[in-house]
């Protein structure tokens, strides 16, 4: 019975080298092997495939058998294959290929798609899987090692991470256009206090720039708030005329080109802030994640909505 599991790679080599030089001797010089080396790695193949593989023809003349040029076939295919493999293997090596987790919080989702397609673009074999979620959802990823990276705000200081700075993040006071207070110079703090300002939910690093924000402003004097849990949601109610809100620029953009929503003007605004690139400081990127890392450092925040 033919055993094609005992062939070898050495063996398929020699019957390719056969084929190209058309005598033993001229394949052992292929192989760089001696003809006698060649001859018996032919008769092991034979034996394993329980066929002949080469005629003999007038003097040291040698050309395949149908059989034969089936295995050349097939060592072709598989050389290709293992050619494949070394190339996959390199990329791996390199970074070049792989699976990269980044986590952004809930404001970056309005830009991330698009970096996200960047990368691809200059990476087709990376895959990078997206994660958002809100500030703490985003920390406790990281905490946890599911994700390798993230974009955020503020940087955490548990886990203790290494933040690199890709742009400005500004945040802007948001209302209906027909707000009383749109187009002023000289809103003040008491006028302020008889808005209701809509924020996000606990743990949002938004709803805590705010908190800091109108508590400086206000002299920390209780304020009317409402708590809704999306920027989305946030916008709209804005729009319906329902209060007012602290708001990352990045997430507006449309509407105010649109003139759906305007801004208010006070002191202190608009909050600039920067966007960070983070990564646990006890593993450092390596593979593609230090490819993608490296990426969008060097995009110096390009990828950031104007």
């Amino acid at each position: 019975m033919p055993r094609p599991e005992l062939v070898t790679l050495k063996q398929l080599r020699t019957i390719r080298a056969i084929s190209q030089a058309g005598s033993l001797a001229g394949a052992a010089k292929l192989v760089h092997l001696t003809p006698p080396a060649v001859h018996t790695q032919l008769r092991m193949l034979e034996s394993h495939l329980k066929c002949r593989l080469v005629d003999r023809g007038a003097g040291s003349e040698t050309r395949l058998t149908p059989e034969g040029e089936a295995l050349c076939r097939a060592e072709d295919k598989i050389e290709a294959i293992l050619r494949r493999a070394h190339g996959e293997i390199e990329a791996l090596r390199h970074g070049l290929k792989g699976m990269v987790s980044l986590g952004v919080v809930s404001t970056g989702k309005y830009f991330a798609p698009a970096l996200v397609a960047r990368i691809r673009d200059a990476y087709p074999d990376i895959e990078v899987a997206l994660r958002v979620g809100n500030r703490d959802e985003i920390i406790n990823r990281l905490r946890q090692g599911s994700i390798d990276m993230a974009i955020m705000g503020r940087p955490p200081r548990d886990p203790q991470v290494v933040a690199t700075t890709v742009g400005d993040h500004p945040h802007v006071l948001i209302a209906c256009p027909r707000d009383p207070l749109v187009g002023r110079k000289d809103v003040t703090p008491d006028e302020l206090l008889e808005e209701t300002f809509i924020a996000r939910e606990q743990g949002s690093g938004t709803r805590i720039l705010m908190s800091r924000f109108l508590d400086k402003a206000l002299g920390s004097r209780p304020y009317k708030s409402t708590e809704m849990d999306s920027n989305e949601t946030i916008k709209q109610a804005v729009i319906a005329g329902l209060g007012i809100a602290i708001i990352s620029r990045h997430t507006v953009v449309e509407e105010l080109k649109t003139r759906r929503l305007a801004t208010i003007d006070f002191a202190g605004l608009p909050l600039v802030r920067q966007w960070f690139l983070i990564h646990p400081e006890a593993s450092e990127p390596t593979g593609a994640a230090a490819v993608v890392h490296d990426f969008i450092l060097a995009q110096e925040g390009r990828f950031l909505p104007v």
